[in-house]
């Protein structure tokens, strides 16, 4: 149950996070046709995804329940391209270059496909 609850917790500073800099950053660029804002709060997890795990890997540990509430929950919350970004990192280095660009074709061609028949879905009902 704790577990939830971290997970639950870091969901919610992530959410919370990713509206306001979403919007902060998006409301820089009115005018902008791209969603600069949705880019760069996928940019910022990944970055921090980046950064976080090297962090555990060199300088310092986090308990098991600690990795849940930064990892799935923060950086979940605030974007699950942090994750895709850190597990397509991983898939590079522990060569498997051919797995990585597998699941970047994947996520892309299928969420993207997914959201297509969602509202192809949705106007038929």
């Amino acid at each position: 149950m704790i577990k939830l609850l971290l997970i639950g917790s870091g969901g919610f500073i992530g959410s919370v996070g990713r509206y306001l800099v979403g919007r902060g950053i998006q409301s820089v660029f009115t005018g902008f046709s791209p969603p600069i804002g949705t880019l760069s709060v996928n940019v910022i997890g990944c970055l921090l995804a980046g950064l976080l795990g090297g962090l555990l890997e060199t300088r310092f540990t986090l308990t098991a329940e600690m990795q849940l509430f930064f990892f799935v929950g923060v950086l979940g919350g605030f974007t699950t391209f942090s994750a895709f970004g850190y597990e397509t990192f991983n898939l590079l280095r522990t060569t498997h270059p051919l797995v990585a660009g597998a699941n970047i074709l994947a996520q892309v061609v299928l969420g993207i496909g997914a959201v297509c028949l969602g509202h192809w879905l949705a106007r038929l009902f």
